[in-house]
């Protein structure tokens, strides 16, 4: 696997995503977890990094759209597609992601 720093963890604030535009990824630190996710709501084309996490998910702020922090997948209309979602790993408190391999595993969490 071939992970990248893409930030530090004093960058991060519990719930608040952090928008990485270099790598279109948001960083979410929820419930003691870290999650990178495709930037992009895969309907409307808007930051997901602007939106709300809750209960697992991030929600798109424009038209409410919910994507899973662990799979990506959309939880509800209008997004009927997924968005990508990154293996993280944390090293010397950096946030690595790997963006060559992307969880590609829809199913239920």
């Amino acid at each position: 696997m071939s992970f990248v720093a893409v930030a530090t963890l004093d960058e991060l604030i519990p719930e608040v995503p952090l928008a990485v535009d270099e790598h279109e990824l948001a960083i979410v630190f929820h419930r003691g977890e870290y999650f990178a996710i495709h930037n992009l709501c895969s309907h409307g084309h808007v930051p997901l990094s602007d939106g709300d996490v809750e209960d697992g998910s991030i929600e798109c702020y424009l038209h409410g759209s919910r994507f899973d922090l662990r799979n990506g997948r959309a939880l509800c209309l209008p997004a009927t597609e997924p968005v990508n979602v990154y293996p993280v790993q944390i090293e010397d408190q950096q946030v690595l992601v790997d963006l060559d391999h992307p969880i590609t595993e829809f199913q239920e969490s």
